[in-house]
């Protein structure tokens, strides 16, 4: 009897750790399970077939490719040849044309760098070491000023790098600020709770666009005679606050879901509370939020197309400049497609790399 009890109970126990099983549903169950499936089926075919033949045409059958002669896209339909042709502005703004292999280099090093990042057996201190000499290294390349390469002004950065960079730095600097201020959040101490409270609060009831506004002309004003920050500069600074504040509220969503007794069993082993919040509660906590934290990733990216706003040259600003070129018929639609088309690529890598993640700790909880 003793052991038929232990069998039980081992077998029931090992049913509570398994995973929860996966429904399957088959494609006329997805499009025409029931009544309003089918419904927005039919409606969206229907809009397909509509649209779709005159996209064709105007996006493939009918649009020019390649074409030395702008007006060969007055009575055609979509004008490739005009992103063809202003590629290089596109992706490198105003940057010196004969220097636009530095941009390009510090994209393919940024590349690089995500790809390693992606695996967590390279996550650790090293990563983060690695991280701020690889974004020095690209800032150094950027300006020059050394081994022969002339120096170029933030005002003459444009395109696919700036907006990179924003994006990464905001996320990067503003992460760390984040935890700071979740933390501060939560705390005991009247003081650092409600300084937290007040940032992040005061930041997140601020549109991002004024905001910019701010950084871009009351903080010259604030800093000490002398001193002066350029205009990517004060850019940076308000989106890293900008991005700092909300991930602070994904943070803090964490935070709340990891059990207070697990910092007491830390403390009841004589572990430091700090050590106890940096080993076990935030690894518990940024596990729990990584889907928020992940739209709020893309959301920065998107973010920075509102750069334009204070003058900043991102790739939105130099596609718009493009096509603004009178000897070309206003193709501001590939334009405006083109970028699009970069901006979802990087958003949907992000994306699939948070499936990627949740898997991964979903597996590991299950073993």
């Amino acid at each position: 009897m003793t052991i038929v009890a232990n069998h039980s109970a081992t077998a029931a126990h090992g049913a509570d750790d398994l995973p929860p099983p996966v429904v399957r549903r088959s494609l006329w169950q997805l499009f025409f399970g029931d009544l309003a499936s089918a419904a927005l089926t039919v409606i969206t075919g229907s809009l397909l077939i509509a649209v779709a033949p005159t996209a064709v045409n105007w996006a493939v059958l009918d649009a020019v490719w390649s074409t030395h002669d702008p007006r060969a896209c007055q009575e055609a339909g979509a004008c490739w040849a005009f992103i063809a042709a202003k590629l290089r502005f596109i992706l490198f703004g105003v940057y010196p044309p004969g220097q636009q292999w530095r941009p390009l280099l510090v994209i393919g090093l940024m590349l690089v760098a995500v790809l390693i990042t992606l695996s967590p057996r390279m996550w650790g201190s090293r990563l983060i070491v690695g991280w701020c000499i690889l974004i020095v290294s690209m800032l150094a390349l950027m300006w020059g000023g050394f081994a022969g390469m002339p120096f170029v002004s933030t005002a003459g950065w444009g395109g696919l790098p700036v907006t990179l960079l924003l994006a990464v730095l905001s996320l990067g600097l503003g992460f760390p600020f984040a935890v700071i201020l979740a933390l501060g959040r939560r705390s005991d101490s009247l003081v650092p709770r409600i300084l937290s409270l007040l940032t992040i609060e005061i930041v997140r009831g601020l549109p991002l666009v004024g905001l910019l506004f701010v950084a871009s002309i009351l903080l010259p004003l604030l800093l000490p005679a002398g001193w002066t920050i350029d205009k990517l500069g004060r850019t940076l600074a308000a989106l890293t606050v900008f991005a700092a504040a909300y991930l602070a509220e994904v943070i803090r969503g964490g935070l709340q879901g990891v059990p207070a007794g697990q910092v007491e069993a830390a403390q009841a082993l004589g572990i430091p509370r700090w050590k106890s919040v940096w080993h076990i509660v935030l690894p518990q906590a940024i596990q729990k939020v990584i889907p928020p934290l992940t739209n709020t990733a893309i959301v920065m990216v998107k973010n920075t197309s509102l750069v334009l706003i204070v003058g900043v040259f991102d790739m939105l600003s130099a596609g718009r400049a493009a096509a603004t070129d009178p000897e070309w018929p206003a193709p501001y639609a590939e334009t405006y497609l083109f970028v699009a088309l970069m901006y979802f690529l990087i958003c949907f890598g992000i994306s699939r790399y948070s499936l990627f993640l949740e898997q991964r700790v979903r597996e590991k909880d299950y073993r």
